[in-house]
């Protein structure tokens, strides 16, 4: 297990990446987005995320967005940053990079497109990776990556210096529930689990569309951290119906619609992901309509 003690308690907010009109990284509205989700109470975020488009950024951008990202929030919360790539080698010279920029972790997709899928070979992956130094965020994610991280294996790759967690964005509420009944430190990854995620007992959220409604995510998290799970229940109606949309299709392009109608937008998604379409964005719209006036007033 790692020297590291769990520091990812809470939201971890994969916060989405803004493009301008030419499809390029547009840094002074990403750093109005962080400024805005500070100011609603994150206290984590995951820079280079999912949900901010990772895989069609370059490394370059990559690295560039995350250096600035860290120096924007400059101590004032936790920074994970994801550092996956084909090449292992790559893996770790972005998670060194990530280190010298601050981030406190990396979140890192096991080997991926024809890669080994055996258990031995994840373990020999994320081996190499923990020689960055980094405490290592493992991602459960089977149906895009092939690779299932089961608990059996869940409980070897913890045993690698500097492996700390899981996050399961499986969708699978049985399959995370065996997570985190190992005992071992489990974070979920999943928008329309995470009320019984923390339940259950995950020690963390890594959550995307926590960036339509961060006030509203906030405040049910604290109200389930502190056991009022009758308060919680009552935020969870709000947020419910779009945390269970987005995750049926089209997530990424749903988030970002989403936030643009909620006041935090970050433009459209790059190519080759396209703007939601118009039918589905009423549907979204009116999903929506319940956190819009409680994100209004909230403080």
């Amino acid at each position: 297990m790692s020297q590291f003690q769990f520091q990812f308690s809470g939201i971890n907010l994969a916060i989405t990446t803004p493009f301008d009109a030419e499809g390029k990284i547009d840094y002074p509205r990403f750093e109005q987005l962080i400024e805005k989700y500070l100011e609603a109470g994150i206290k984590g975020f995951v820079l280079s995320s999912g949900t901010g488009m990772h895989v069609y950024l370059s490394q370059q951008e990559s690295k560039d967005l995350i250096a600035f990202g860290a120096k924007v929030i400059d101590g004032r919360a936790t920074i994970i940053a994801q550092t996956s790539a084909l090449l292992v080698e790559d893996v770790i010279e972005r998670t060194r990079h990530a280190a010298e920029c601050g981030a406190k972790g990396v979140m890192v997709l096991p080997p991926f497109f024809e890669g080994p899928t055996d258990d031995q070979g994840v373990i020999d992956f994320y081996t190499a990776v923990g020689t960055a130094g980094l405490p290592i965020i493992g991602y459960n994610v089977p149906g895009a990556v092939g690779v299932e991280i089961t608990p059996a294996l869940m409980a070897e790759l913890c045993k690698i210096p500097n492996f700390v967690t899981v996050k399961d964005s499986s969708g699978d509420l049985a399959a995370q529930a065996s997570l985190i009944r190992t005992g071992l430190p489990t974070m979920n990854g999943a928008d329309p689990l995470v009320p019984y995620a923390l339940y259950a007992g995950a020690a963390g959220l890594i959550w995307g569309g926590a960036n339509m409604a961060p006030k509203t995510c906030v405040a049910f998290v604290k109200a389930a951290s502190e056991r009022k799970w009758d308060e919680a229940r009552e935020l969870w109606k709000a947020l419910e119906p779009v945390m269970s949309l987005i995750w049926q299709g089209d997530y990424v392009q749903s988030v970002y619609a989403g936030a643009e109608i909620m006041g935090y937008g970050a433009g459209k998604p790059r190519r080759p992901l396209a703007a939601l379409s118009a039918e589905k964005l009423v549907v979204l719209r009116e999903a929506l309509a319940p956190l819009i006036e409680r994100e209004a007033a909230a403080v």
